[in-house]
């Protein structure tokens, strides 16, 4: 195909700045705020460039490490510390509520106590959200399900290596053939 006049050449978009490259090869960006498994706000990690352009940058979570933004961070590090303590304190207030928390689920049993079913982190989450408490199903740290009847202590994941735990009461589930008689 030969190109006449009027055709003009096509611009292929491009970056026009790499993202800067970190001492172990990944890319170098700064927290603006705390991810678990990385690092907490204000600190410069060295992270695969598809975490940083999927994940990262896109979600707010950090921006590109330059001098200036160092600069910035170290300025401002007391404040960013100060916000910090007040928000683990929030983590560990909510932790103590937690734990005066006692929830009781019904579940389907045979005389011997065992569950027809089983109980799992969705039934708690439910339990939960009915005493106006809203945490997701992950946070729900669970052994395994629980099968038999009884009183158990969960474990719940608030952020920041704070646990919370609750008391889950599993009780038989009254029929209404049960209850008439």
């Amino acid at each position: 195909m030969t190109k006449t006049k009027n055709q003009k050449k096509r611009k292929v978009p491009h970056r026009s700045k790499r993202l800067p490259r970190g001492s172990h090869g990944g890319i170098e960006l700064l927290l603006i705020q705390s991810v678990e498994h990385l690092g907490r706000q204000g600190d410069v990690v060295d992270v695969r460039p598809g975490y940083a352009n999927n994940y990262l940058l896109p979600q707010g979570l950090a921006t590109i490490a330059t001098g200036h933004h160092k600069r910035m961070v170290e300025k401002h590090r007391a404040q960013l510390e100060a916000i910090e303590r007040a928000r683990l304190a929030d983590l560990h207030a909510f932790a103590a509520t937690l734990g005066r928390q006692s929830i009781t689920i019904e579940a389907n049993a045979n005389d011997e106590g065992h569950l027809y079913g089983s109980v799992g982190a969705a039934e708690i989450v439910n339990a939960l959200k009915r005493n106006n408490i809203h945490i997701a199903q992950d946070q729900v740290r669970l052994a395994g399900p629980l099968k038999e009847l009884g009183l158990y202590t969960v474990k719940i994941h608030v952020g920041h290596e704070i646990d919370g735990e609750i008391k889950v009461w599993v009780v038989p589930s009254v029929s209404e053939d049960d209850s008439k008689n």
